[in-house]
């Protein structure tokens, strides 16, 4: 069902390095499953801060599986190969059903953001079973639409702390949701891209005026897809100023240390 975790091989540069978009730092990573209410096995794979506990945790919810959306779509993978060394914060990244990608395939079939409602709850649970504290909902496209109908509904409320959107198309997720997440009091940043397909920083602005607690800001130059490093980046920038504001941003461009270099380009979408 799943390959093996990535056997990156680790180097120390006399010198420090750039950060680049195939640059992977320390941390430790292993795959997992989950598994869900309506028993399907979903797999995954947890990226921590290296001998500490993660002073975070990101459950991330991928773009659309049925338009090449999946654990490794690239501001994940980027934020699993960074944000535990940079940020010391945990990435849990996964397959929602039947989503494949080259850790395997996650049992089931895509269902429209219906189903997928028992992936997030799963996926939440795992990190609340596991000790973890201060998590957070990452949603990109897709993914901010099952934060937006499920994140703020109990059983899942109660054990996070609030979401990120990146790109949110509001396709799925409509007012009732967003007064459902008004309702509930958890902190909400929306990242819009300046040229968003489907829902630009205006636009965005007022759909999201029904969750008074919102922070709609938007990314200039920017398209859906977050293409190119200085918007993934940014991303993970922001991220962090919402779940580590202790955190000294932006996050640094350099490392000096052990690193390595993923072995295959990061998909874009």
């Amino acid at each position: 069902m799943a390959s093996e975790t990535p056997d990156y091989t680790f180097s120390t540069s006399p010198e420090p390095i750039e950060i680049r978009a195939s640059t992977v730092l320390p941390a430790e990573r292993r795959n997992i499953e989950l598994r869900t209410a309506d028993g399907l096995t979903l797999v995954g794979e947890f990226a921590a801060p290296v001998g500490r506990a993660p002073k975070a945790t990101l459950v991330t919810l991928h773009p659309l599986p049925t338009h090449g959306g999946f654990m490794d779509s690239h501001v994940y993978k980027k934020a699993s190969f960074r944000l535990p060394a940079l940020a010391e914060i945990a990435v849990l990244r996964f397959n929602t059903r039947g989503t494949c990608s080259p850790r395997g395939c996650s049992e089931g079939e895509f269902d429209g953001g219906n189903g997928e409602r028992l992936d997030l709850q799963a996926a939440v649970d795992w990190a609340v079973a596991q000790g973890l504290h201060n998590i957070w909902l990452v949603g990109w496209s897709f993914g901010t639409e099952l934060c937006l109908k499920y994140g703020a509904q109990d059983p899942v409320a109660e054990l996070i702390e609030g979401a990120v959107l990146l790109s949110p198309p509001l396709h799925r997720a409509g007012d009732d949701d967003l007064d459902a997440w008004g309702a509930s009091g958890l902190p909400l940043k929306v990242l819009v891209p300046e040229f968003d397909d489907y829902l630009v920083p205006d636009a965005a602005a007022d759909r999201f005026s029904r969750v008074p607690q919102a922070d709609v800001t938007g990314i200039d130059g920017a398209k859906h897809l977050w293409v190119g490093e200085k918007y993934a980046a940014r991303a993970l920038n922001e991220i962090v100023a919402v779940v580590r504001p202790d955190v000294e941003l932006p996050l640094p461009s350099q490392w000096t240390g052990p690193a390595a270099v993923a072995p295959a380009p990061l998909p874009a979408g």
